[in-house]
């Protein structure tokens, strides 16, 4: 049985690995400190490993989150979210289509779909997506080769027209944060934000009293 992710995703934090900006610490440590700083909804994003790290790396975050009651979610590899057992997998506008997706994984398993545009919020809710990403709502260099900033607007443009729940994503720092909220925001993810924070736990706190605030 899926998860109720309207629920899960109500005001809340989404947590993206990044080993490259951790400040040498590895994935299982930061992930451990958001978790305990309450977190519950963990992505692994990890373009630049190896299979095998990968697959070591989701196996033992898998464990972790599980011990938290959180969700776990594989970005892009499919094969790797149907080995580890990953509640979910979030796949990009050139990934494998969604519908041959939903052929491979478990029918408990739910799907993620990056979107950039109202046109592909609009094409994510028809095909059956069961949450979508929404963004880079401001420039970002955590992902390379990204599209073009879409701005608060396209938040707008999803909170009030597509049925379905999603993520704001893209350069959100915790001193831009309000803004995203209050355009209809109700799940923001912070990458850098968060893994180049010395404290990693103090930083979630403040963002999370921001969330509250709004």
């Amino acid at each position: 049985m899926k998860p109720n992710l309207k629920d899960l995703f109500s005001g809340q934090i989404y947590g993206i690995t990044c080993f490259e900006t951790s400040c040498g610490r590895g994935n299982e440590y930061v992930v451990r400190e958001m978790l305990k700083a309450g977190i519950r909804i963990i992505q692994y994003r990890e373009k630049f490993r190896t299979k095998k790290i990968k697959y070591e790396e989701c196996c033992q975050l898998r464990k972790i989150t599980r011990e938290y009651d959180a969700l776990f979610i594989v970005n892009d590899d499919v094969d790797l979210a149907i080995l580890c057992e990953a509640d979910g997998i979030h796949i990009g506008q050139n990934d494998i289509p969604l519908k041959q997706v939903r052929r491979l994984i478990k029918p408990n398993q739910f799907i993620g779909l990056s979107t950039h545009s109202p046109e592909q919020a609009k094409e994510a809710l028809r095909i059956g997506a069961d949450y979508i990403g929404v963004g880079p709502i401001y420039e970002t260099q955590t992902k390379k080769n990204t599209v073009q900033a879409v701005g608060l607007e396209y938040i707008r443009y999803v909170s009030q027209n597509i049925d379905l729940p999603f993520v704001a994503i893209g350069g959100i720092k915790e001193s831009n944060i309000a803004e995203v909220v209050k355009a209809g925001a109700r799940c923001v993810s912070l990458v850098t934000e968060i893994t180049e924070a010395p404290n990693i736990q103090q930083k979630i706190k403040n963002i999370q009293k921001r969330l509250e605030r709004y």
